[in-house]
This record gives C-alpha cells, sequence and structure tokens, in this order.
C-alpha cells in the first residue's frame, strides 16, 4: 500500500483506521473519504487529504483514486444492523450498489480493495460454536444479507477479473473513540460510557447471550496485517473469520465490576437487537486467518476492560 483511500472515514472504524493508517503510510498519503453531512473534523480533517467519496457515484470514486494515485481502497461504508432494518432499500443501496462501484473503478485501476463482512454474515443455521470458515450462511437480516452478498461479489471480481479483494468478517467492535449508532453489539461499548459516568446501565440484550467481540485496536490491526499479507498465501481472500473474545453481558459486567464494584445492570431486552443477536454465532473459528495470513489478538476481555475505563474516564473528564 503506498496511496489509500478509506470510504466512511468519519465512520466508527474508519475514524481510527484513517489515523492508523497515516501513521504508517504517512499523513499525505492516506485520504479521507467522506459525504456531504459526515465531513471529517478535528485532526481527521487537518492532518491529511479529504475528499468526497459517496459510493453510490462511481465517477466521483474513479475521479479521488485518479487524482491521488491511489493503490488500495478500505471500503467502510454500510449501515448498521439495527439501523439496516429500518432502511433495507439504503442498506442494500450503499452496501451493494456502492460496493459494484468501488470494484469496477478498482477493476478500472488497478486497486486492491478491503470491504469488511461481519459475524452477521451468518444466520440461524449457521453452527453457534465454533463457527467454521467455510459454512452455511443463511442471515435473517438485511444486514446479513447484503454482508454475504459482499463475500461473493468480492469473491468473483477476484476470480473473474483478478481484482485483489480481501476482507475480514468483523465481530462487535469495542472502542472509546467514536460512539457507535445502530449496531446489535453496541452495548458492549454503552456499558463503559455508563460504568465511567457513574450510571446504572439498562442492558437491551438478554442475560447469557454471547457474541464474539473485539478491542479496536486488534480490529485496526487486522485489517491493515491482512492487506499487507502475502497473497500468494492466502487460500481464502474474502471474509475471514477473526476472533478475540466472546461474552454475555453478564460477564463484561462482572468484568467491569472488577474495576467498578458499585456499578449497577439491569434488563431491558430489545426484541429487535435481541432476534438479530440470536440468529448471530457465539464464538467463531479463526484458525484458517491465524493460518494463512498470521492473524494473533492482542486484547483479552480484562486487559480491554481496564484500557476501556481508563481512557474513557480521561476522554469523559475533558
Amino acid at each position: 500500500m503506498k496511496n489509500v483511500l478509506v470510504i466512511g472515514s468519519t465512520g466508527q472504524i474508519g475514524s481510527e483506521l484513517t489515523g492508523e493508517l497515516r501513521k504508517r503510510y504517512g499523513n499525505s498519503n492516506v485520504v479521507a473519504g467522506y459525504i456531504q453531512g459526515a465531513e471529517p473534523t478535528g485532526e481527521l480533517k487537518e492532518a491529511g487529504p479529504c475528499a468526497i467519496a459517496d459510493v453510490t457515484n462511481a465517477d466521483v470514486i474513479a475521479e479521488v483514486v485518479r487524482k491521488y494515485n491511489i493503490d488500495t481502497i478500505y471500503n467502510l461504508a454500510a449501515l448498521l444492523s439495527v439501523v439496516a432494518e429500518s432502511k433495507p432499500r439504503l442498506a442494500w443501496k450503499i452496501g451493494i450498489d456502492g460496493l459494484w462501484n468501488i470494484l469496477e473503478v478498482a477493476r478500472e485501476n488497478g486497486c486492491a480493495v478491503f470491504t469488511p463482512s461481519s459475524i452477521g454474515s451468518f444466520g440461524p443455521d449457521t453452527p453457534r460454536e465454533m463457527t467454521p470458515q467455510d459454512t452455511i450462511q443463511r442471515p435473517a437480516t438485511i444486514y446479513g444479507v447484503s454482508k454475504v452478498t459482499t463475500e461473493l461479489l468480492s469473491d468473483y471480481y477476484q476470480k473473474k477479473y483478478g481484482v485483489d479483494t480481501r476482507s475480514v468478517r468483523f465481530p462487535g467492535i469495542i472502542s472509546y473513540v467514536t460512539p457507535p449508532g445502530g449496531g446489535t453489539t453496541d452495548y458492549a461499548v454503552d456499558i463503559y460510557y455508563s460504568a465511567v459516568k457513574g450510571e446504572k446501565f439498562v442492558c437491551p440484550i438478554g442475560k447469557g447471550t454471547r457474541m464474539d467481540m473485539m478491542y479496536m485496536p486488534d480490529a485496526l490491526n487486522a485489517a491493515i496485517q491482512l492487506m499487507e499479507a502475502d497473497k500468494s498465501k492466502l487460500v481464502h481472500h474474502n471474509a475471514f473469520n477473526i476472533a478475540s473474545m466472546s461474552f454475555d453481558p453478564e460477564t463484561i459486567y462482572q468484568a467491569i465490576k472488577k474495576y467498578k464494584p458499585e456499578f449497577e445492570m439491569v434488563y431491558e431486552v430489545d426484541p429487535l437487537k435481541q432476534s438479530i443477536a440470536n440468529s448471530w454465532p457465539d464464538q467463531m473459528d479463526d484458525s484458517a486467518a491465524r493460518e494463512e495470513w498470521g492473524w494473533m489478538p492482542q486484547y483479552g476481555l480484562d486487559s480491554m476492560t481496564k484500557d476501556m475505563l481508563e481512557k474513557l474516564a480521561l476522554k469523559l473528564l475533558k
């Protein structure tokens, strides 16, 4: 990677990924792509180049790619799971029609493309424990349907046109930097905010509901490490399972109480979020990623909890 475009640079993952890429490759070599109404601010805006990069407009994407001599595109444009259920047509327009535009631009300009998939690409018929890399995928949400299509379309362009497409299936991602907005796993971020603020947490996901989760530094490293990996060693290209930790609300609650003994939590289950969570795996088998490109997470639940509480305390006290 020499010149990188991050589409969706102001989102939860994109904002941090853009900064990390600029640290590694130089500020001027990483373009923060955005849409009107979600413009970069602060350091994201000031540290390096920014450009409108609306995935629904192929001509605009192509113009940015040529202007900045882009060789790698990180495509993070998508609606999150809960939001997508209320706006299914928009979810498809951004996630699939937008991906088609990006893949065409990549094919014409020789770009590599990273488009993340998700644990949401699995469904109720998928094995829940140690979900295999290659298994049945019949998701019950438009978010999941679009993610499966993302995987297949990316594979198609890789096989038919030789476009270097790569992706991981992200679990729920936990971060203290950019608040989440509309994801099923968001409770695992919100709970830390409540703990640091001294508020009782109302959990929308039921006790015993396990889902894969990951701390943001590991998620960023996974995306970059995969794009840097030796292509000849990849058996899979799109949608590697990656895992770090799996827990239910009670487990993360107890992990926080270790540092905040006074912290309280009650359950008030959200039926939509719970139905989505019930259709997702409890824990993925990420052995393919470990074997093919050396994936290895650095954070577990306790080390993440300690860091989240410390960093959020500093953030919220400002």
